[in-house]
């Protein structure tokens, strides 16, 4: 029995130690992404794997443009993602804007290609490796790009960029929106 209760009280003391590390987000968070010097009310969104920026004109550099919008959805995975995965560590120029109005034509190396599933079906994206900074602290993170202008959070920021660092609070910065 005690030593039950001794397991007990060492991962309760485990979790805490980890747990005092972590800073508290709330369900929104305004953060700023570095490389286009541009500040985003974000969406934290923990049943997200990876952090979503809204990014139109997209137009890889020297690589096999394609638009994924032109496929049928059984297209996507046999077609289209193969000819996006080809453009892997290439440049891909994009215009971002946040829920501002302020934009930002930029250029980012492309890391990958993932099919997303969402509610408008299957959508094959790429991602890009940028900076995330929330108070001062800045995190690379890889980053899908998406035509977000429709929602109301032109970023939202997934497990990959809360893993390891931050913990979620619901309650904090419910005026936020």
């Amino acid at each position: 029995m005690l030593k039950n209760l001794l397991l007990v009280f060492t991962l309760l003391m485990a979790s805490h130690a980890a747990m005092a590390d972590k800073q508290v987000v709330g369900a929104a968070e305004y953060v700023k992404v570095l490389e286009a010097d541009l500040a985003f009310l974000s969406r934290v969104d923990t049943g997200a794997a990876s952090t979503s920026l809204h990014a139109v004109e997209m137009h890889v550099l020297d690589g096999v443009n394609i638009n994924p919008a032109d496929y049928s959805e059984a297209e996507q995975k046999s077609v289209v993602r193969p000819k996006m995965r080809s453009n892997i560590g290439k440049y891909l120029q994009f215009t971002t804007e946040n829920e501002q109005g302020e934009r930002h034509q930029g250029k980012a190396k492309i890391t990958d290609v993932v099919a997303v599933r969402n509610s408008q079906g299957l959508e094959v994206r790429y991602k890009v490796a940028l900076a995330v900074a929330w108070q001062g602290q800045a995190k690379t993170v890889e980053v899908n790009l998406r035509n977000r202008s429709k929602m109301h959070y032109k970023m939202l920021l997934g497990r990959n960029w809360l893993e390891g660092d931050y913990l979620v609070d619901v309650e904090r910065n419910k005026n936020l929106k």
